[in-house]
């Protein structure tokens, strides 16, 4: 991949690889608990929106931080801080402080320090390579996410099934320090001064909502991003509902099932990130999603587990490049005195649609059962993404090629 010819890139990208990885070991390791002391997939669901609702409340304050301060700075601090959580995890868990909603309420912690940090950390990535570089960043950078998807749920599985929850939650506390170290290593964003505005948040917040709405590739990324993380998002903590109630398969098997979804994700990179769809990342995004929806279906009527993880392999593959190119497309689009807060309001939309899809899905799974569950959730991401290929005008798939708007950051004062 071109992007790691910068040897700032490689080594962030190798600190990210490894502090995700321990985060992904969390992400298989809070469902299993919750689900062995409650026996409800409402508690799964309840677990991703402990992750994903705070980053929700707090991307917009992160997003005005990113445009105004060291996006390396706040990496460090924030970073930092969501290891300082992450040990608590651990510690609540040694300490046999395991009630669910202490997990839950500790999760929400890191989730709210997340939410501050995810706009810097996108907007970094961007700050680490030239602009010609920036679809292969940003497919590495999700390739990265979805590689330690991969490694994370494999090393979970394994730690669950012979040293149990208390070494994993101390592994993903001690992976943070690989990010602090690639951030102390890194040249990019030393000595940066970035102009301040006078603009109040509130304000700060709307001028970028204004900004949006003239911008319909942008628009259209976010609306992909909502029907990802509401209809295709909870499949990655599902995985141990169906291990358990479908599959009846053990934390080893759980384990392979998340795997799948990252080797998938590992699989689809070079094609997603190769120079000759730089100018079509509507036609990836678009594909990517038809094939995401046919995916879940087949996962919700596969007949053994190993047809179950074949459709985990190519949704992970979807999944990378349907995300990969909507981040792609909206970096590429929008104006540089625009990019925290226009990244903090993808994630935003991103991160309410993924709880609220977890909780609704994971109701329906308790109600009707799983597998009608996910079937509805793929047939109707399905019959949407077929839908987006005949809209036409400002809601056209192809707005996601739109050129980058060279908006200076003077023309924000002439807004205000």
């Amino acid at each position: 991949m071109k992007a790691f010819r910068y040897r700032d890139f490689r080594i962030f990208w190798i600190g990210a690889l490894i502090s995700n990885t321990g985060t992904w070991v969390l992400n298989l390791t809070l469902p299993f608990v919750l689900f062995e002391l409650t026996g409800s997939a409402v508690w799964v669901g309840a677990a991703v929106a402990a992750q994903f609702l705070p980053m929700f409340a707090f991307s917009p304050l992160g997003g005005s931080v990113a445009d105004q301060y060291s996006r390396r700075s706040v990496l460090l601090v924030m970073q930092a801080a969501m290891g300082l959580g992450a040990g608590l995890i651990w510690l609540a868990w040694v300490a046999e402080l395991r009630e669910p909603w202490l997990l839950l309420a500790l999760v929400a912690i890191v989730g709210s320090i997340n939410g501050i940090s995810m706009p810097s950390w996108q907007g970094f990535v961007h700050d680490l390579v030239p602009r010609d570089y920036l679809l292969s960043a940003v497919t590495m950078n999700s390739l990265q996410f979805n590689a330690a998807r991969a490694i994370g749920p494999a090393v979970g599985g394994l730690l669950l099934a012979t040293l149990g929850p208390a070494w994993a939650f101390g592994l993903n506390a001690a992976s943070y320090s690989s990010i602090l170290l690639a951030l102390l290593a890194v040249r990019a964003g030393r000595g940066i001064v970035v102009q301040r505005s006078s603009t109040g948040f509130v304000q700060q917040i709307r001028l970028a909502v204004r900004y949006i709405g003239k911008q319909p590739g942008i628009m259209m990324a976010l609306v992909i991003a909502f029907v990802v993380g509401f209809f295709g998002n909870p499949i990655f903590s599902f995985t141990v509902v169906f291990a358990g109630a479908v599959f009846e398969v053990g934390p080893v098997q759980l384990g392979l099932m998340n795997a799948a979804l990252g080797i998938g994700a590992f699989a689809a990179a070079p094609l997603v990130g190769a120079s000759r769809f730089a100018p079509r990342l509507s036609v990836v995004a678009g594909t990517g999603l038809i094939v995401y929806g046919a995916m879940l279906v087949l996962f919700a009527l596969a007949p053994n587990y190993t047809v179950g993880l074949i459709a985990l392999f190519v949704v992970g593959a979807c999944f990378l490049a349907v995300v990969a190119s909507i981040n792609t497309a909206g970096q590429m689009i929008v104006a540089d005195a625009f990019r925290g807060r226009v990244l903090a309001l993808r994630m935003m939309i991103f991160t309410v649609a993924a709880p609220t899809g977890g909780l609704v899905q994971g109701w329906f799974a308790d109600v009707i059962g799983p597998r009608p569950t996910v079937l509805i959730a793929g047939s109707v991401m399905f019959v949407i993404a077929v839908g987006l290929q005949f809209l036409r005008g400002n809601m056209q798939l192809s707005r996601l090629d739109d050129p980058h708007d060279a908006l200076e950051a003077s023309e924000e004062s002439r807004n205000r």
